[in-house]
């Protein structure tokens, strides 16, 4: 049956390709001449270009000569131009067309004369010639035909592929045979590409320098895991050629995950995981999502891990930001409420005993200057108070501070203890680090409720006068540590938790720091840092 294109059928084409033979004056009893050939280099370069194309072909082709043994067929692979690139087949019918010029890098265009592959890639579809169908009466002993394969596009002939055969020996499903392998090598060619994209892109993911990558199969066995991941989930220990292979349910923390993914067939996105260890919590984002095949059946799951930490941290010093502007505007409304009526107590009080020994007096003027002593704790944080820096003897603020809470120490069973090992200037607002050490002694005593000691040292190092300020009380764990400081956070039933971070804000104005060191039922050592004049 005559195949059509449009209008023009099979045999129009033909009939006006042997036309423009005649027309041109080539000679059909002579072997036909070949005009532009590719040199040696162009040849080169040009299967390089085709090289992934060239070896899918010969996959396909070998298997194709290895079931028609014997038969002298041969297989030419052209590119989008019509140049030859390469051979394959029974050497006979090799030998037979190389007499006639067909050869590695020669162009078949329809200046040649009539020939399938100038035909396939003028009109874009397969063609195929029959003995005479040749203008070249040497090439009527052959039935060629050749099929276009296309780009990832669909749109554009990337090359094409051809048969050439004796007519005798010629099937005459020749031809939907070629179009068959034709359709077989462009699925090929893109399949390669797009695992070799896809390679790609896992080797992006897995060697990126931030995040954590694990892949599994759809049952839960890693295939790929690349070492941050290993460091995240501290398998630092372990290599990835042992993991591989393992199930990533057994995984602590993530392997659940994995699991739920696998099983419902659903992605889960932005979750938070804690990682522990030596008493250090570092937390991650996780993203584990399933990825389908064609077929739309589940062929890959792939999770993530990202390093939050840093971010957590930072929103905790906003969650404290915000207490402290709480705390701020909490202060003045204090300072206005109370500061003023009582300076009115305090006043009447040391009228009312000038007229008469007011019983408990000292008792009470006592309990109003703490309360006093609070208030100006919250005038601190509320507003910032005009420093007066002097060049102060670190020692003459401690002494004054030590002797007020001399009579509390005694009272309280403490034993107080006292080591000035280097003492030196510094430059500060005096009532300022008086109401720091204030602070400090202060805790100290209320970490003793049944007695104890406090040792004071004074020293210098690296720059810094150093007061440290260590008592044997009751301690804190390192989740209390890690909180203190914190506006509000306590662990008294009395305390506002202002106190320490009253101490480091003042200690950091004067540009020093401060240190703590506790150990839940050893005691706690605090020690200032402040530069030296």
């Amino acid at each position: 049956m005559e195949k059509t294109t449009g209008i023009l059928t099979d045999e129009t084409i033909i009939k006006a390709s042997n036309q423009h033979c005649i027309d041109q004056g080539i000679d059909p009893e002579q072997p036909p001449i070949f005009p532009k050939c590719y040199a040696a280099d162009e040849l080169g370069s040009q299967l390089h270009v085709y090289s992934e194309v060239i070896e899918v072909i010969d996959f396909f082709v070998n298997k194709f000569l290895s079931s028609v043994k014997g038969n002298p067929i041969l297989v030419t692979i052209s590119d989008d131009a019509g140049y030859l690139l390469a051979f394959k087949g029974d050497p006979t019918i090799i030998d037979l067309v190389g007499q006639v010029g067909i050869k590695e890098g020669v162009q078949l265009n329809k200046e040649v004369g009539t020939n399938s592959i100038a035909l396939c890639l003028e009109h874009q579809r397969p063609f195929q010639l029959k003995g005479q169908d040749h203008y070249h009466h040497i090439l009527h002993r052959l039935v060629c035909c050749t099929a276009p394969f296309y780009r990832e596009d669909g749109r554009e002939i990337l090359g094409t592929i051809s048969f050439m055969a004796d007519i005798d020996v010629a099937h005459p499903h020749l031809l939907p045979l070629l179009c068959t392998m034709a359709d077989s090598i462009e699925r090929e060619i893109l399949l390669r590409r797009g695992n070799a994209e896809l390679q790609l892109l896992n080797r992006i993911l897995l060697d990126t320098n931030y995040l954590g990558v694990i892949i599994t199969d759809e049952l839960g066995t890693i295939v790929n895991i690349n070492e941050n991941c290993l460091t995240m989930l501290h398998l630092d220990g372990e290599h990835q050629e042992s993991v591989i292979g393992a199930s990533v349910f057994g995984i602590r923390n993530v392997g659940s995950y994995f699991q739920h993914v696998i099983l419902q067939q659903e992605g889960c996105a932005g979750l938070e995981v804690i990682q522990e260890s030596n008493g250090l919590f570092e937390h991650y984002m996780l993203d584990v999502l399933p990825v389908y095949d064609s077929n739309a059946c589940l062929a890959r799951v792939i999770g993530s891990l990202r390093n939050i930490t840093e971010i957590k941290k930072t929103e905790e010093v906003l969650r404290n930001t915000e207490k402290l502007v709480v705390a701020g505007q909490l202060a003045m409304s204090i300072a206005h409420e109370i500061r003023n009526p009582l300076t009115t107590v305090k006043g009447m009080l040391q009228l009312a005993n000038k007229d008469s020994q007011l019983l408990h007096y000292d008792l009470i003027m006592s309990e109003v200057e703490r309360m006093n002593l609070i208030v100006s704790e919250f005038l601190i944080l509320g507003k910032p108070q005009a420093a007066h820096y002097r060049i102060e003897q670190c020692s003459s603020i401690l002494q004054e501070v030590l002797s007020i809470f001399a009579i509390q120490v005694e009272m309280n069973n403490i034993t107080l203890n006292t080591q000035f090992h280097y003492d030196a200037k510094i430059v500060c607002d005096r009532n300022h680090i008086k109401q720091v050490f204030l602070n400090i002694l202060r805790n100290s005593i209320e970490a003793l409720p049944f007695g104890g000691s406090i040792t004071v040292v004074l020293d210098v190092e690296n720059g810094y006068q150093m007061i440290t300020f260590t008592d044997n009380g009751e301690g804190m764990n390192q989740e209390v540590l890690d909180k203190l400081g914190q506006p509000f956070h306590t662990t008294r039933g009395d305390g506002n938790g202002l106190g320490i971070m009253i101490v480091k804000k003042i200690v950091s104005a004067h540009r020093g720091r401060v240190a703590i060191v506790s150990e839940e039922g050893v005691g706690t050592a605090v020690t200032i840092y402040l530069p030296i004049k």
